[in-house]
């Protein structure tokens, strides 16, 4: 029962083991270049990653919540939709990088829209591609194409907002009003725990809020445990 409920944990890697499996039977020179294809992402990944992760945990300590609601919330209009696009054009990296950064700005209240112009322009207009798209294919090809991929994202970001809600959203689990955490972002230091060990518990490796009476609230205590969490993962206001 172990193994099969391993197995299920990790139906996405099993898929691929298997795959590349299958095509070493299949056509072994054709399986040896995949795993070494897949070991030089895998590297550049490892180079890259804790990087994103660092700089990631600094803007979420130095950006508040209110402004990243103002400019790239659900309100923030028109001029949310530039600043996804400048955000998006100007970064760097692979598109994968983009990922923990947009985790971050949803949970501190970027809407679903500004986060797929985002992830969509890191990936296909960012500002080196365009030069090098001019250089090589030409300035005209490179404007039309800008310009068809921007009316593009902005039809699909509208249709992303309208089909997909941010209860869909992974990662937050809501306890009461005003109190939550990101279990996606938890590493399960336990530190909460420790700290707090009437209002947090372990589950799964991960933590979890108790159920609590909200006159019942240390609140010196729990402003102290969220500042120890290292990754930023539990959030709480009383409005």
């Amino acid at each position: 029962m172990t193994i099969l409920k391993k197995i299920k944990e990790n139906l996405f890697l099993v898929a691929v083991a298997l795959a590349y499996i299958i095509l070493f039977f299949i056509k072994p020179s054709l399986g040896i270049e995949s795993v070494k294809n897949s070991g030089y992402y895998i590297k550049e990944m490892l180079m890259i990653m804790p990087v994103i992760f660092i700089l990631t945990a600094l803007l979420d300590m130095w950006i508040p919540k209110e402004k990243i609601m103002r400019y790239l919330g659900k309100d923030a209009g028109a001029k949310g939709i530039f600043l996804s696009f400048v955000v998006g054009s100007i970064s760097a990296g692979p598109i994968y990088a983009a990922f923990p950064m947009c985790v971050m700005l949803h949970k501190k209240g970027a809407s679903i829209r500004n986060i797929v112009i985002i992830l969509s322009s890191w990936a296909v207009i960012k500002v080196p591609m365009l030069l090098n798209e001019a250089k090589f294919l030409g300035p005209k090809f490179m404007v039309i194409r800008w310009v068809l991929t921007v009316i593009a994202i902005i039809i699909f970001s509208w249709i992303s907002a309208k089909l997909i809600k941010d209860k869909d959203l992974p990662g937050e689990v809501l306890a009461q009003p005003g109190l939550h955490i990101n279990r996606d972002a938890c590493m399960g230091c336990t530190l909460c725990v420790k700290n707090y060990p009437a209002l947090f518990e372990m589950q799964g490796k991960k933590a979890v809020i108790k159920t609590y009476e909200p006159e019942s609230l240390d609140i010196e205590m729990l402003q102290d445990t969220i500042k120890a969490c290292p990754v930023h993962a539990i959030e709480y206001s009383d409005e």
